[in-house]
């Protein structure tokens, strides 16, 4: 019986130590390769809501107090989930929910590189995960409040990266037009993949 409250009540340590004492058991493989434990397949029981959030800066907080701890949020990244209901946090045995303000990740870095298919480029997250833009992880542009484009990242499962305003304006930069059903598509080329971002004459504006 009294395990069940405090998945709810406990103080502000106490759930941060104990999702991470659930989250870090060893991987039966062993070795030092960053593994991602198969949260796809773990149905815990929902235990709630204990103030857990992610703000658009990508700043993870507990109760509105930042969690200052990297290889904290990196661990809790790892076990982070999409489902119908929202974002959760998912271990073997239980399950939160955390509140997400626009992505869950954010991209601060790129690299470019030449691949068998051309220019290649991949993004590092926060959390120091590097990600490549290509089929399974796709650049995509949507419209913000302001009218500005968003770029965003398929990281996994759902889970996306909305890209810095430096990187967006670095995507400007490396954009191509190609004709697309007929018409004059502004958008970037990554692994073989075209993502689109707006159409030619509506991206004039940001060339200098």
């Amino acid at each position: 019986m009294a395990d069940q409250p405090q998945s709810r009540t406990a103080g502000l340590e106490d759930p941060l130590a104990k999702l991470s004492q659930l989250a870090q058991k060893p991987s039966p493989q062993g070795g030092a390769e960053r593994i991602l434990p198969p949260v796809h397949l773990w149905n815990p029981p929902f235990c709630g809501d204990i103030g857990l959030k992610i703000s658009r800066d990508g700043t993870w907080s507990l109760n509105n107090s930042p969690i200052r701890r990297p290889e904290l949020v990196r661990l809790f990244a790892s076990i982070l989930r999409l489902d119908k209901e929202g974002y959760r946090l998912v271990t073997p045995v239980e399950m939160v929910s955390i509140a997400v303000e626009d992505a869950p990740f954010v991209a601060v870095e790129m690299q470019i590189a030449n691949g068998p298919c051309g220019q290649e480029l991949s993004f590092r997250t926060l959390q120091d995960d590097w990600v490549r833009a290509d089929a399974d992880h796709r650049l995509s542009f949507e419209t913000g409040p302001s009218g500005g484009l968003k770029p965003y990242l398929m990281v996994r499962n759902g889970l996306r990266a909305l890209l810095s305003r430096a990187l967006m304006l670095d995507l400007v930069k490396l954009g191509e037009i190609r004709t697309l059903e007929g018409k004059g598509i502004f958008g970037i080329a990554s692994a073989g993949e075209f993502f689109a971002m707006a159409p030619a004459d509506q991206i004039g504006a940001h060339d200098e």
